[in-house]
């Protein structure tokens, strides 16, 4: 008997070098087994330099592409990634507000590393109104975190406040990402926190020094999700995800001029 597909769907931008966004997830979903499926918000000019343009798609085509990809198959996880823009996230909110049966999981992709703006302040209030309410997790990193809780981290009592004010807007559970944690917390870098409104919990793993970190939470969340889809609980889904970015880091290699991609096969 043939295996059963399983579908999973990303809804973010697209990286012309392949790198984040769409076609990182689409690479991260078929390397755990999964059929990948997406809803393109923005199209981005970038590569392993940055971000140089981005041109966000007319709602009423990624209301379509929404549309076309529910009416056709049985999704069993989503995750978000670039929303690019308030009413990016009014239309996508707004169209899975019914889907509450199944987990979402959001990447929220604010800034990219070289300092391009991917979401206004408008937008990110209604990140934290009208989509966190609907997700089974949030995985913000450091500097994001920040700015959805409006709390500098400086300390490891700085990070649970964070996670607590995240958690308020409505979300199930909430991972703070350690890539960016600051030596003065006293948590080790590369530790992520995780809150479910009730205790913390820390994911360890061995942190790996790469230069090429392009992607990175786009393979992250994208893992996340696919092995929710697999059966994990949402603890084991994390320590599955954070296992594979470990491998994939060591198995990169440089390409291009600026900042390699994590994920490359």
């Amino acid at each position: 008997m043939a295996k059963k597909i399983k579908f999973v769907l990303t809804i973010a931008g697209s990286d012309s070098s392949s790198g984040a966004g769409i076609q990182s997830d689409i690479k991260t979903f078929l390397n755990h087994g999964l059929y990948g499926l997406s809803v393109i918000t923005a199209v981005t000019a970038q590569n392993t330099l940055g971000v140089q343009s981005s041109f966000e798609l007319p709602q009423d085509i990624i209301e379509a592409q929404l549309k076309s990809i529910f009416d056709d198959f049985d999704i069993e996880a989503i995750k978000t990634g670039m929303l690019s823009s308030d009413k990016v996230v009014e239309v996508v909110s707004s169209y899975l507000r019914n889907k509450t049966h199944i987990k979402i999981i959001v990447d929220p992709v604010l800034v990219s590393k070289n300092g391009f703006k991917m979401l206004s302040e408008k937008g990110i209030d209604l990140l934290r109104t009208r989509l966190f309410p609907l997700s089974f997790l949030v995985t913000p990193n450091i500097p994001e975190a920040e700015i959805l809780s409006g709390i500098k981290i400086n300390t490891a009592e700085d990070v649970e406040s964070a996670a607590k004010q995240i958690f308020n807007s409505g979300c199930k559970n909430v991972l703070i990402k350690g890539g960016h944690m600051p030596e003065s917390t006293g948590i080790e870098k590369g530790v992520d926190v995780l809150y479910n409104g009730k205790k913390f919990f820390l994911f360890k793993s061995k942190f790996i020094k790469s230069y090429n970190t392009h992607g990175i939470g786009c393979v992250f969340s994208a893992s996340v999700a696919s092995n929710i889809v697999l059966g994990g609980t949402l603890k084991n889904s994390i320590v599955e995800a954070k296992a594979y970015l470990v491998e994939s880091l060591k198995k990169s290699q440089k390409i291009g001029k600026g900042i390699g991609p994590v994920e490359q096969v």
